[in-house]
């Protein structure tokens, strides 16, 4: 099965004639251009918004949100109706060689597809309908890269590799193991730390914070976060760090670090600067939380308060949380891979030294 990509943009492509937001006007300085959304399997059927052309020889079934090809050679590919539409294979399917999924409108599609072994090691992820809902090209290939999807070029032709050559790719990450998102309150950092798990099938969500008993407006939160989870990710509430840290596979979000520390000072007492006994115990859950971040056997990222920024706290207990997480903070980003500082949405890489 060869696909060529035609245009790999949004309804009026990307950038938008006319439209004067930041991402068309970055996209048009920037000389990049991405025309409607279109492809070509094997020069005979053709997908885009729309019904499909030219199926003869080719069996072209409607599926919820999408369309489902298989060629003559029996390679398989599914393409996504329109701007937003998420395709649902119906039960049973058998694992595509192709996938061209709107990505901007929901990336945990790829996550759940990959969940159900619709789309493999061997399957190749193609952003389909780019557009202004990304800020740029460049952070729409930073995401590609997150959700191990390809983000091909207009004209570009994607070749899936044979059926009898395939071996069984290495499954999980390399490179990346440990991933900090820090950042103010109301900033974005969980919705980028989720962002980036987004397209993994197995998600075990760390929630420290508690289910907010007693606290409408912190239960409020924690009802917004659980909503815009895919059902499929397993949550886990606990302040045992370690422990998960040292079992875990797959991909683990805590979420998040400054909660975290705050039970933990309660469970140990260590709020009073003077308790000797109880800022041992507190460091050593640390040492325990620190040991296990560094030891990882899953793809972790972690979201965490950065509260370094502001006022110096009134009172002594303000003053000892915020030393101790950003001391946390500090262990935490010298033993991963990547960290990252969001500030209004924005995302700012905080590079290794």
């Amino acid at each position: 099965m060869e696909v060529l990509v035609e245009g790999s943009g949004g309804t009026a492509g990307w950038p938008q004639p006319g439209c004067r937001c930041a991402s068309c006007l970055r996209q048009a300085a920037d000389g990049n251009a991405r025309a409607r959304s279109s492809i070509v399997v094997d020069g005979r059927v053709r997908l885009g918004a729309g019904n499909p052309g030219g199926t003869a020889g080719y069996r072209v079934r409607r599926v919820e949100g999408g369309w489902d090809v298989t060629g003559p050679d029996g390679g398989r590919l599914l393409y996504p109706s329109g701007p937003g539409a998420v395709p649902a294979p119906p039960q049973g399917a058998a694992p595509y060689d192709v996938a061209f999924l709107d990505l901007l409108a929901d990336p945990a599609q790829l996550g759940w597809l990959r969940a159900r072994g619709l789309v493999t090691a061997d399957t190749i992820p193609v952003v389909a309908f780019a557009d202004h809902r990304v800020p740029s090209e460049r952070e729409l290939g930073r995401r590609c890269g997150f959700w191990r999807a390809r983000l091909a070029s207009d004209g570009e032709a994607v070749f899936p590799p044979a059926r009898s050559a395939r071996k069984e790719a290495p499954r999980g990450r390399s490179g990346t193991w440990r991933v900090l998102v820090l950042g103010g309150a109301r900033s974005g950092k969980s919705e980028r730390a989720e962002l980036r798990v987004a397209g993994d099938p197995e998600v075990t969500y760390v929630a420290t914070g508690g289910d907010g008993a007693g606290d409408p407006e912190w239960a409020a939160r924690v009802a917004a976060h659980r909503a815009r989870r895919p059902a499929w990710w397993r949550t886990a509430e606990t302040t045992d760090l370690a422990g998960v840290l040292a079992g875990a596979r797959g991909t683990v979000l805590i979420d998040g670090i400054g909660p975290w520390l705050a039970a933990v000072m309660d469970e140990c007492g260590a709020w009073d600067p003077g308790a000797e006994q109880a800022r041992e115990k507190l460091a050593a859950r640390i040492a325990g939380l620190t040991g296990a971040w560094r030891q990882a056997g899953a793809y972790v990222v972690a979201v965490s308060d950065e509260t370094g920024l502001g006022v110096v706290p009134a009172t002594p207990a303000g003053r000892l949380f915020r030393d101790e997480l950003g001391r946390l903070n500090q262990a935490l980003a010298a033993g991963s891979e990547e960290a990252e500082l969001v500030v209004a949405g924005r995302v700012l890489p905080l590079d290794a030294w």
